[in-house]
């Protein structure tokens, strides 16, 4: 067996499946069995965990999904039966609180385990893997309970282990991948105007970006590309390009400290006059070069990033791609702004008030732009920004 690591009303239209009702729920392989505890189909499973995961990110009390995974015992011939007594088993193995429900129809069953206590993250993790597999064993046979796959899941996940190439575990957030399915020819239009918008632009400023590549190489020594792993949807991780501003061997200590400082403190965060929010950005940063200032205050340095729209990493508009200590120090509401779409060259919150807003309303213009996302949006936001960068306003 594999392992890694308040029951609601269900959304209007969607009717649970029910046990211990005087009369046997059918599910789509027949009767369930009788039991205390509602088996939430599919669908409304996943509107579940959505709520659930929007209730952790207001309160901060995490939970634990789990998933057990019985495609190999499928394969092995096993059908309805099985799906009825491992639903049974794994219902009377868990709390009246805890949310029982089909991930993957008939497929893949899963729990979320409700407000655990993470004083031992790790112990938690094995005491309910431990009574779930232990009860799979005593009432299943052993061969097909040896074929089920148990996985754990963490709500919020867990930097200290996180994951290769991404910061977000995707089997937290199905909806997300539902509502992309929903939208897949708006998407693939979205991507076309990225193909063709980047290599346009690309095209066009080519003699622009040579003189620059020349004045960077010929006013300060290193490289004129500077690539720096940013995060983008679902956190994957991929090397942003930008035109070098600074001088080489500094000290990227000095940009860590004062980000995380500004969105720990983002609530309420002021200038030293009071007057303004404090800005996203350092001002007056000694690390920056003559040449690089020019180049941030009129947004030439981001240029190469069309290349980085080009390769699929990024979109002409999107919320900008954090930096991973970025990442660690956001409150949990705050990485939605990087699940649901990919980051962009521009974005809501560049023609908005770039810099000059301060993190948590920049975080919710981004929330803003991915939950009520349109192709016209896009279009608005590209229009605006020409005007945006030659204001220059909270440029640094």
């Amino acid at each position: 067996m594999g392992n890694s690591n308040n029951t609601e009303n269900p959304p209007a239209g969607e009717q649970p499946s029910k046990q211990g009702s005087g009369r046997k729920a059918l599910s789509r392989f027949g009767p369930l069995p009788s039991g205390p505890k509602v088996i939430f189909k599919e669908d409304a499973f996943h509107a579940m965990l959505t709520l659930e995961r929007r209730r952790a990110e207001r309160s901060g009390k995490p939970f634990i999904l789990m998933l057990l995974d019985s495609h190999a015992v499928h394969k092995n011939g096993n059908g309805p039966s099985f799906i009825e007594q491992l639903a049974s088993v794994v219902s009377s193995a868990t709390r009246e609180t805890d949310i029982v429900g089909w991930y993957e129809a008939g497929e893949v069953l899963a729990v979320i385990f409700t407000e655990v206590h993470l004083e031992g993250r790790g112990a938690i993790s094995e005491i309910l893997h431990s009574k779930v597999v232990m009860a799979l064993r005593e009432n299943l046979d052993q061969n097909l309970a040896s074929g089920l796959v148990v996985t754990l899941h963490l709500f919020p996940e867990s930097l200290e282990k996180g994951f290769p190439d991404r910061v977000a575990d995707i089997k937290l957030y199905p909806d997300l991948a539902e509502k992309a399915s929903k939208k897949k020819l708006p998407m693939l239009v979205k991507r076309a105007i990225d193909v063709v918008g980047s290599s346009v632009m690309l095209v066009a400023m080519a003699p622009a970006l040579v003189f620059i590549a020349a004045a960077i190489k010929l006013t300060s020594k290193g490289p004129i590309l500077f690539k720096q792993e940013r995060l983008g949807r679902f956190g994957k991780i991929f090397n942003c390009l930008k035109f070098r501003t600074m001088y080489t061997d500094n000290d990227p200590k000095v940009h860590r400290e004062f980000v995380q400082r500004f969105i720990a403190g983002a609530k309420g965060a002021e200038n030293e006059n009071g007057a303004e929010p404090a800005v996203y950005k350092i001002t007056n940063d000694p690390r920056v070069t003559k040449i690089g200032r020019l180049l941030r205050s009129t947004s030439l340095d981001e240029f190469p990033q069309f290349w980085n729209v080009l390769c699929g990493e990024m979109s002409l508009v999107g919320p900008r791609p954090p930096l991973r200590y970025e990442f660690e120090v956001y409150d949990c509401w705050h990485r939605r702004r990087v699940l649901e779409v990919k980051p962009g060259v521009t974005g809501l919150w560049q023609v908005s008030g770039r810099s000059r807003t301060c993190f948590d309303d920049m975080v919710r213009l981004d929330l803003q732009y991915s939950q009520g996302w349109s192709l016209w949006l896009d279009v608005k936001i590209l229009l605006a920004t020409p005007g945006a960068v030659l204001n220059g306003d909270g440029a640094f």
